[in-house]
């Protein structure tokens, strides 16, 4: 396995996981794996369909047991308790029939605080999402680029340092989806939030991370470990770089494109 991990952002694991393995009916699905997110440090999964991402990610979450290996958060033994990092799907899960603002505070109420409290905190925010004047539109009354938003602060409403986010921008179109990447790296350094994207998209583990892990084979294992150069943060111009055409090509090879 090609090791070439650093830790630019230093110090001690903020959330970790050693040697997950995750069976379904007997089969494999993901073996042996290890993971290390230091504090506000962005990694990525990246790695063909089929090869256990998702399911290592509900692993990590809490929402499922390893078949062997632990969870660990702030050196705390976490596996299988949920709540303790913040999960967000693919798709938004927005309720239609919840007005913005009510979907955004479904974390806060679930918690035990009262709605008028939950709705005052949680206004606040708006305007930090791009979202200020949205809170008593539907859900169907926004753009994608909105939707993920607000999905985005629902999220962070568990006020959980550590987020999980798996292909949060994959539905999006490619000039929305740069800006969304764009416009989380200010979010994720305003809040001193620590971050593990699932992504298919090589150009987006590269603008994003710090580390970007790659799992191949059935079952999925971590090949490469890759860290990306110069560390964050970068200029604009990174993504026209030679830097940026070397690792893209040295995660092409890894993945097997």
């Amino acid at each position: 396995m090609e090791d070439t991990i650093s830790r630019t952002r230093g110090g001690p694991a903020l959330f970790s996981c050693e040697r997950i393995v995750k069976n379904y009916e007997g089969e494999p699905v993901v073996e042996n794996v290890s993971l290390e997110l230091p504090p506000e440090g962005v990694i990525s999964l990246l790695g063909p369909s089929g090869v256990g991402k998702t399911t290592l990610f509900n692993v990590l979450a809490g929402v499922e047991r390893p078949d062997a290996g632990k969870v660990f958060y702030r050196g705390e033994d976490i596996t299988g308790i949920s709540g303790r990092v913040s999960y967000m799907l693919q798709k938004d899960l927005l309720l239609a029939y919840r007005t913005v603002l009510d979907n955004v505070i479904l974390p806060l109420l679930i918690r035990g605080q009262p709605k008028k409290a939950a709705r005052e905190y949680a206004a606040a925010f708006f305007p930090q999402f791009g979202l200020a004047g949205c809170e008593k539109k539907y859900p169907r009354e926004l753009s994608g680029g909105m939707r993920q938003r607000a999905a985005l602060l629902r999220t962070c409403m568990s006020r959980n340092p550590v987020i999980l986010l798996d292909e949060p921008f994959s539905a999006l179109d490619a000039i929305t989806r740069r800006r969304m990447q764009d416009w989380y790296r200010e979010i994720a350094g305003t809040m001193q939030l620590s971050t593990i994207f699932i992504t298919h998209d090589v150009e987006e583990a590269l603008l994003l991370s710090d580390t970007v892990f790659v799992l191949n084979g059935r079952p999925g294992t971590i090949t490469h470990r890759i860290a990306v150069v110069p560390p964050r943060p970068r200029s604009r111009d990174f993504p026209v770089s030679a830097e940026f055409a070397e690792q893209k090509r040295t995660i092409l090879e890894a993945i097997g494109l």
